[in-house]
């Protein structure tokens, strides 16, 4: 009689280690990916100017905060997005549920490891869920020759590729070339793409590519301020329709964010078009953000390699994606068989908390996990960043998996 939906994992995660704090137990929380900075001041004191604003918008958002956005991403990266193609949203995740939405029928291509809201998502509305299965000898990147032997698997006449870089949860990107490449694989067989692009800005480089520049006629693409902005709970999320994309996809989608969530908090909104209206402000908080992240990210990269743990270096957001199988006779040894297993123990023995790589379209066998590095206070901007004073949860989180790995 009711769909069967297991409770998100990330969110159950959450929720698990703020029991255990209840409880006056230790934990590092390195299974929720909340970013831990704060929004700039100036940003917080639009949200309460605006308290007392309480209209409805439109659909797709305040006018002047969707010229906000086009401007900012016409400066950031290029992108060449007109107001009227820009929706607003109360978080991104319901655009991703309505993008998908929009379409009756749908073989969706998922890359795995993969964030772990997407195929739920796409087999709610009924879709044909494709995983395409990567490697850590390839970086976990899809190529050409992954979808091309996808789509022979293909049911539907609607084809829809989900892309997420920087990603969850691997933090890593994809070059120019790779997107290129992409790119002419979905011209040539007709394939939509939903180019998930919340963790762009967090990019280690300070510069994000976007797949739409170079497939421009059918990339639905997806941001917001949760990450970037450190405003996950304030949800507002954008969602970008390149120039390719025709009116009737646009009037399907739009009407569907009509018949679901009407509109954007008004107070959120008026935050977010500060948020992006002040190019040079955004860009100093960016960098402040990124130089942490990319020194919190190599010191966890460089000692859990040094650990015999396999790991790609991070290249945005905040996440890694440990390959925990050069342990795996060790971890047989201690009766540990899956990666909910693993993530279980490590849990119980060091209070370490991590989201097992089943989570993200694995079998279960494969000892892998998610680690968020966000476990430190907001720092304060315009004073040095010291790890080991400004994150000890994140060192003593890495020295307690290195023991534990260790002493099995």
């Amino acid at each position: 009689m009711f769909h069967k939906v297991a409770e998100s994992q990330t969110l159950l995660i959450n929720n698990q280690s703020k029991n255990m704090e209840r409880q006056n137990k230790k934990v590092i929380k390195f299974g929720f990916g909340q970013s831990p900075f704060l929004p700039p001041n100036y940003i917080i004191d639009e949200l309460q100017n605006s308290a007392d604003r309480k209209e409805y918008s439109s659909v797709q958002g305040i006018l002047e905060l969707r010229e906000n956005i086009s401007d900012f991403h016409r400066k950031y990266n290029g992108l060449e997005t007109n107001p009227e193609d820009i929706v607003v949203a109360p978080g991104s995740k319901i655009l991703l549920y309505n993008t998908l939405k929009s379409f009756i029928s749908a073989d969706v291509l998922i890359p795995a490891p993969a964030w772990v809201s997407y195929a739920p998502q796409a087999e709610l509305i009924g879709h044909n869920v494709i995983l395409l299965k990567t490697s850590f000898d390839e970086r976990w990147r899809i190529t050409t020759d992954i979808i091309e032997e996808a789509i022979k698997n293909k049911k539907n006449k609607a084809t829809v590729l989900i892309l997420n870089y920087p990603g969850n949860p691997d933090g890593l990107t994809y070059s120019q070339q790779e997107l290129k490449n992409i790119a002419e694989t979905a011209r040539k067989h007709d394939i939509y793409i939903i180019s998930d692009e919340i963790y762009g800005l967090l990019n280690h480089i300070k510069a994000h590519d976007s797949i739409a520049k170079y497939y421009p006629e059918k990339t639905i693409t997806t941001t917001g301020i949760s990450k970037w902005c450190g405003a996950g709970g304030w949800r507002l999320g954008i969602a970008l329709l390149s120039k390719g994309i025709s009116d009737e996809f646009k009037k399907a989608f739009i009407g569907i964010g009509s018949e679901t969530y009407s509109c954007a908090p008004i107070p959120v909104q008026m935050a977010a078009k500060i948020a992006y209206g002040y190019y040079g402000d955004a860009m100093n908080y960016l960098n402040w953000q990124i130089d942490i992240l990319k020194e919190i990210g190599n010191y966890c990269y460089n000692e859990l390699t040094d650990a015999n743990v396999k790991l790609c270096k991070p290249e945005g957001g905040f996440y890694l994606f440990p390959d925990f199988s050069n342990y795996i006779g060790k971890l047989h040894a201690n009766n540990i068989y899956t990666s909910n297993e693993m993530c279980e123990q490590l849990l119980k023995d060091t209070g370490v908390v991590l989201l097992p790589a089943v989570a993200f379209g694995f079998e279960k066998e494969y000892f892998a996990a998610r680690l968020a590095y966000v476990d430190f206070e907001n720092p304060t901007m315009n004073t040095n960043f010291n790890l080991s004073s400004d994150a000890p949860k994140v060192v003593e989180g890495i020295q307690l998996i290195k023991s534990w790995l260790k002493g099995l």
